[in-house]
């Protein structure tokens, strides 16, 4: 457990939340010895997790309405994003999982690992309050937040098919020309084609990421206004 609280930057004063955040119903069904899993963690986990994002975008996203908020704080908090954070601080390696999960290959399975990831934060926030645990989680969010600005807002798909749309013998598709890079964090590569020209090249952490790109290089190059 050391290794792993070396990893959170964090030494709990009791160490039973920590053993408890690790604990998956697979194993607590299979040892049947009044283990706790370490579902009702998560859900504390997951409503700590919302309030302290929720709370760092309304103070230092001003100019953003509701929606624009509600769909950056979505990006940050969803399933990808946590067993990517999981993975950084190794949680895998120290869960306890039943035969039929361990051999399974639960130790990597992106659900287990981004409830794991809430359950260690419910841990930390009711071993040490709420801001060890807004520490914990800005050391994540914020990182991801220097690579966000107002692309994330604009849907230049969209305004690109609207354009295209005003002559309906031309139509517009999206090909995925490479990925590369390790499954946690790969780069999708994508063309967009007008017929069977290229206009628009763009990178992306995901295919609606590189899509989007290579909309609004399309855009720039029309001279459209975006």
């Amino acid at each position: 457990m050391k290794a792993l609280e070396q990893n959170l930057g964090y030494s709990f004063k009791n160490k039973n939340l920590l053993i408890n955040a690790l604990c998956h119903s697979s194993y607590a069904n299979e040892v049947r010895n009044g283990t706790s899993s370490n579902e009702r963690l998560e859900f504390l986990g997951d409503s700590v997790l919302s309030v302290v994002v929720a709370d760092y975008l309304y103070n230092n996203f001003k100019n953003l309405p509701e929606g624009e908020l509600t769909k950056l704080r979505a990006s940050l908090v969803c399933e990808k994003s946590l067993c990517s954070f999981s993975r950084e601080l190794d949680i895998g390696e120290f869960l306890m999982l039943g035969k039929g999960e361990e051999k399974g290959g639960g130790r990597e399975r992106d659900s287990i690992l981004a409830d794991a990831f809430e359950a260690v934060l419910a841990a930390m926030y009711l071993d040490g309050g709420m801001e060890i645990a807004r520490k914990h989680v800005l050391r994540f969010i914020l990182p991801e937040l220097s690579h966000t600005d107002d692309e994330v807002f604009k849907d230049y798909k969209t305004a690109l098919q609207e354009i295209i749309q005003r002559n309906p013998e031309e139509s517009v598709t999206y090909i995925l020309t490479a990925e590369s890079g390790p499954d946690h964090n790969k780069v999708f590569e994508v063309e967009v084609h007008l017929n069977s020209n290229v206009i628009g090249k763009g990178k992306g952490k995901s295919k609606k990421a590189a899509e989007q790109s290579a909309a609004k290089q399309a855009l720039e190059l029309m001279g459209a206004q975006i």
